[in-house]
């Protein structure tokens, strides 16, 4: 038989692993379309043809192999290493997909006994190792500077903004989150201020020069401290706030109020009551303490493993509900709790879509697998706080009972007034 008519008559198959990734996804996709193109030429389409609609094609017989074996960390690195090709740049819709269908449903048999080993690895890391915090932290927030000036506001506020109006900027969003945690905390003037998890140093400098106020902040991130005290220096309030490479823990003395803003995710569990214990001895008796975290309807077992492999490296997000335990230990009072939705799923669009702007600056600054990473960080986190279960919380927490206000006028009477100075 010539060779030419047996590569015409030849018919491809799906090796072993691509057949158990196939089954896999005709079980797990039941709502939505995901149309695949495996490595040897055969499509596949799974779902009940509705929408969302994703296109995608494994460059690799490999892939699937590895996606079948580890679903939760592989979809992401397959994506990051363009072994799997999203069709048309489309990765919303491929994310919402797996969103909807539920993430759980892409469970194999070897992912489950993953589950059990990444739960051990946890307890491990959180209860036996030796604390690796600062190294925690370099690992995202010591990345080049110009990296988050592409994606971030003016004012590099790294957190979820307040979006008192839909069609506002993301600049006017972040100031108005600002004004809300601001006049939540009781300010006057004179007032020490401790700001646990300062980041790039926008809310210290903003309470400084509004509310005449002292302010400390404290960082675990070289570069956020750098760039917090050059800040500092350059607006001529040096001598009324300063920003230390210190862990919170290490903080002596007393202060009148205590915030801190995207920091609570990165304690852990493990931590949490130690957190506010330290928190109760850094207030004064008349003290308020403002707390802004993401939050999560329960507690999780473990961070996903793309997030914490790559992104926040034994972050937590903690559940309401744990966080209100440990104050309870702690004997702190909670005085008001705010829960905010959908405004860090804004807070993500605003940053993805400046992000994908400066994609080549970003490309240029590290590589394209470093931009399918973060554009993959950024998207997922969106259709999770928009789709999912996640949202942000807002708690004041006092020590004496008479430092709460009988009703919530206060916060928008500060807020209003903040408006009227900035407009002037």
């Amino acid at each position: 038989m010539p060779l030419s008519h047996s590569l015409q008559t030849h018919k491809p198959s799906l090796g072993m692993f691509e057949r158990l990734f196939s089954a896999t996804m005709a079980r797990a996709v039941r709502k939505g379309t995901l149309n695949v193109r495996f490595a040897c030429g055969i499509r596949e389409i799974y779902g009940d043809g509705s929408a969302p609609e994703a296109s995608v094609e494994l460059k690799d017989a490999q892939a699937a192999r590895d996606i079948y074996l580890d679903p939760e960390l592989k979809f992401a690195e397959m994506y990051m290493n363009n072994r799997m090709v999203i069709k048309g740049g489309d990765l919303d819709a491929f994310i919402e997909i797996i969103k909807i269908n539920k993430s759980k449903s892409f469970a194999t048999v070897p992912a489950i006994a993953l589950t059990f080993w990444r739960m051990l690895t946890r307890f491990w890391r959180r209860h036996i190792a030796r604390e690796t915090a600062q190294r925690n932290v370099a690992h995202h927030y010591d990345l080049d500077e110009k990296l988050f000036r592409l994606f971030l506001d003016d004012d590099l506020q790294y957190s979820c903004a307040y979006f008192e109006n839909p069609d506002v900027s993301l600049e006017e969003a972040q100031s108005a989150k600002k004004r809300h945690i601001a006049a939540k905390m009781l300010l006057e003037p004179g007032n020490r201020v401790l700001d646990i998890g300062c980041g790039w140093g926008g809310t210290g400098l903003f309470l400084a020069q509004y509310f005449d106020v002292d302010v400390t902040g404290v960082t675990l991130s070289i570069e956020q401290q750098r760039v917090a005290q050059q800040r500092a220096q350059a607006l001529g309030l040096g001598d009324r706030v300063r920003f230390n490479l210190r862990d919170y823990r290490e903080i002596t003395g007393t202060f009148d109020r205590l915030v801190s803003i995207g920091m609570f995710e990165h304690v852990g569990p493990q931590n949490f009551l130690s957190y506010f214990l330290t928190a109760k001895r850094l207030m004064k008796d008349d003290g308020v303490f403002v707390l802004h975290s993401i939050g999560r309807a329960k507690p999780n077992r473990f961070n996903p493993p793309f997030v914490d492999k790559y992104i926040f490296p034994n972050g937590h997000i903690p559940a309401l509900s744990e966080t209100l335990r440990a104050i309870e230990k702690s004997g702190l009072l909670v005085k008001d709790i705010e829960i905010l939705t959908y405004h860090y799923a804004d807070t993500l669009k605003h940053w993805r879509q400046r992000f994908n702007a400066n994609r080549d600056k970003v490309v240029a600054l590290y590589d394209e697998r470093f931009f399918r990473m973060w554009d993959l960080y950024l998207a997922t986190s969106e259709l999770s706080f928009r789709h999912g279960k996640l949202f942000n919380f807002q708690i004041q927490i006092v020590k004496k009972q008479s430092t709460s206000q009988p009703t919530r006028n206060y916060i928008q009477e500060t807020e209003t007034a903040l408006r009227s100075r900035k407009a002037d």
